[in-house]
């Protein structure tokens, strides 16, 4: 938001004019008179940043296009200033429109994101800068004076603390220079420095099927087209290592290159393989970068300066000015997709931006969603394949517990046969990690007098226990309250009763079976930041963690050559519900944390306990058979005609008034589609029927491949009144049904 300024333009001086697109909800442009005086040499052009007056403030937006209708003259507000900034690129404005489009949401909202930077535009401090002012000034030469002007045979400005610590002289040095005239001075704003990775250092030696691909990737850089990829490998394959050459390519070509990583808060091994390969850190883009970071990042990714970008989702929307490859690790990951505000997917759109700049993209995975591996069967993406782990590790074995035999002790959650691998494994002086994707002490608790659940009063969930803190917890919109001790119900005293496991419950377990090994908790609530998340690696990397207990962010990627057990507790979790990726997403999950077993020379052991055996899941794990599963998905999907066979898209009303929200469901279904090829479901409760203290009721439409479900909806929402007051939010490929 900027303060309104004092400006005054004479309309009769206008004769141009501009579309201008706001950050705002909003799917149109605004017209905007162009005075004279900023029209000199048709300054103002698309994608130029300007500031204009809206309502009662100021705001700043970006030049779209020229209209080709017009307002009354005397209604149209004039531009007030063109800033002094690179101008948005026509590819990130092409991508914005696509985005928009695609996703059915406000174009100004896309806008938004590639804007989201707190002050992105506010004047930033000033800094002195030296330079070489006349070389031939006849003075005396000094040794540090000497010192001084070597530094600019490789360096055009230097800043006062740059050349006081390079050249080790004091500031009357500098000063003295000033005098004489050999040194000039002027103040420039004050920006960050990104280091530019070193593309002529070499990387790690590779295998032979590492250099194939390698080469393969690189020729792909070279040729300056868009190519989209699959980086299919086991894990410990050496994935990353492959495509950190694709990125040399890029950097040797003057290129930018965007890397995505599902969590970049927990991505300190990968960092430090970055800087290890390029000689420096990448420029970060996540939550944890403070404000000032994120502006001065912003601003030297819009000038080309930054060079290699690692980021979360949002990273995408960034406004590149040279991208020359853009990587997707751990492609198939849920985290790419965006759930709340604007809906969409990273990955997909990840796709769409690299066609629009007409580079390469690379997907990697260790194991590929569904629809990438049916676009890569195709021919539609080129598919490259890592078949043995690094250094000749081998992957580790897999044992099925069925626990309907392989019996914890009554109130216990831990198999024996863990319990006795575990012992083994500490006894050998390497490391294990108990598995369980649920956070907190237990995911319900009730009262054994009354049967009262204790459940979250904005949301249709169940309140989670955390013991270590004394309080249960919603993992859904936030909400929480001090543990009780007596029942809101019954008023029962110490009659609470925690149902089931979850990570703090194993930890506790664990503890009384070995009450003298180093055991570390890692879970979201106390692992979210990179300093975090770093602190942990160094701590089971030097060997002073005996065991971990975790959840799914220490599943992903890790390699630690110590860890040679990896034991699931409820390997079942996510099995149950209507979600269709369902089977897809327990079998990435486990496959996944399976990996981080027997990564380096020491064999790994992985075991899986569940009550279901003989599922698919199960079965294809314990057998390696990873291709097999894949096939019975394609086309378990395919005879549904579900995605990639066919079309889904979620529609979700909610709102304050559960009566309102369901006389407007009532009201869209009378309305809803009846083309041939297009099926609608709903209304109905979403499974979350209250989130956030929303009411909520979901429709689900259901199309074939080659219909254009987005304008079937457009033609459907158009004709139907909804209330203001409930909020209609379109979700075209839902990963969530929930």
């Amino acid at each position: 938001m900027i303060k309104k300024s004092a400006t005054i333009v004479d309309q009769r001086s206008v004769r141009k004019y501009a579309n201008v697109l706001l950050p705002l909800p909003l799917s149109e442009t605004y017209t905007y008179s162009i005075p004279d005086h900023l029209d000199i040499c048709n300054s103002i052009n698309p994608g130029d940043f300007v500031r204009v007056p809206f309502g009662h403030r100021e705001i700043i937006g970006v030049v779209w296009d020229s209209p080709n209708k017009f307002k009354k003259l005397d209604r149209i507000k004039p531009v007030l200033e063109r800033l002094d900034v690179p101008r948005m690129p026509e590819t990130t404005i092409r991508f914005v429109k696509w985005v928009s489009n695609y996703n059915m949401v406000a174009l100004g909202l896309i806008l938004k994101m590639t804007m989201n930077v707190p002050g992105l535009f506010k004047q930033t401090r000033e800094q002195s800068i030296y330079f070489i002012s006349d070389p031939m000034v006849d003075y005396k030469k000094t040794t540090a004076r000497s010192r001084v002007l070597n530094l600019f045979k490789t360096n055009s400005y230097l800043s006062r603390s740059s050349i006081r610590q390079e050249a080790q002289v004091s500031s009357s040095v500098l000063t003295g220079m000033l005098e004489l005239g050999v040194l000039s001075e002027k103040r420039v704003p004050q920006t960050r420095e990104f280091q530019e990775p070193d593309w002529r250092k070499k990387g790690p030696k590779l295998s032979t099927e590492q250099s194939l691909i390698a080469r393969n990737l690189e020729k792909k850089i070279i040729e300056g087209e868009f190519f989209v990829g699959l980086i299919e490998g086991v894990p410990g394959s050496g994935k990353t290592e492959v495509y950190l050459e694709a990125i040399c390519e890029a950097l040797k070509r003057g290129k930018q290159a965007l890397v995505l990583l599902p969590e970049i808060t927990l991505s300190a091994q990968w960092l430090r393989r970055f800087e290890k390969r390029f000689g420096c850190a990448p420029a970060l883009w996540h939550s944890e970068v403070s404000p000032a970071n994120r502006r001065k990042t912003w601003q030297a990714v819009a000038r080309g300066e930054a060079k290699v970008i690692v980021g979360a989702r949002s990273a995408l929307f960034l406004p590149f000015q040279s991208i020359g490859v853009i990587v997707i690790d751990e492609e198939h990951d849920q985290s790419f997709k965006q759930e709340e505000s604007v809906i969409y997917n990273a990955r997909d759109m990840a796709v769409v931006r690299s066609r629009i700049e007409k580079i390469p993209i690379f997907l990697v995975s260790a194991t590929p969603s569904l629809e990438t591996l049916h676009n890569a069967n195709r021919g539609k993406y080129s598919k490259y394949c890592l078949s043995q782990r690094y250094a000749g590790a081998k992957l580790p074995y897999i044992e099925i517990l069925d626990m309907r035999k392989s019996k914890p002790e009554r109130g216990k959650w831990i198999s024996p046969e863990i319990i006795e691998a575990l012992r083994h494994t500490f006894k050998s002086g390497e490391q294990g990690l108990l598995y369980l994707n649920r956070r907190g002490y237990a995911p319900l608790t009730l009262c054994q007098d009354c049967g009262h659940r204790f459940q979250c009063v904005k949301c249709t969930a169940w309140l989670v226990e955390h013991r270590f803190i004394g309080q249960l917890q919603c993992h859904h919109c936030g909400y929480y309250t001090p543990m009780p001790k007596e029942c809101p119900n019954c008023k029962s005293v110490d009659r609470l009763h925690a149902c089931g496991p979850g990570v703090e419950r194993l930890a506790e377990e664990v503890r009384e079976i070995f009450p003298d090994i180093r055991m570390q908790v890692a879970v979201s609530d106390n692992l979210n930041s990179v300093g975090q998340a770093g602190a942990l690696v160094k701590k089971i990397e030097k060997r002073e963690v005996d065991l971990i207990v975790g959840t799914q962010i220490i599943a992903k990627g890790y390699h630690f050559p110590f860890l040679t057990l990896v034991g699931v507790i409820d390997a079942d979790i996510g099995l149950a519900g209507g979600d269709i990726r369902a089977l897809e997403r327990t079998y990435q999950l486990l496959y996944q944390v399976a990996g981080r077993a027997g990564r380096a020379s020491r064999f790994g052991k992985v075991m899986l306990q569940t009550f279901n055996p003989e599922n698919m899941v199960m079965q294809a794990l314990k057998n390696g058979d990873h291709e097999s599963f894949v096939q019975k998905m394609i086309e378990d999907r395919e005879a549904h005609s579900m995605p990639p066979f066919g079309r889904l898209a979620g529609i979700i009303l909610s709102g304050n008034d559960e009566k309102l929200v369901k006389e407007a469901s009532n009201i869209l279904a009378r309305t809803a589609p009846m083309a041939s090829g297009i099926m609608t479901l709903g209304p109905a409760p979403a499974p979350l029927a209250l989130l956030r203290g929303k009411y909520r009721i979901r429709f689900l439409v259901k199309s074939q491949r080659d219909i254009n479900i987005q304008d079937e909806i457009k033609k459907w929402l158009k004709k139907t009144f909804i209330p203001q007051k409930v909020r209609v939010q379109v979700d075209i490929d839902p990963y969530s049904f929930m």
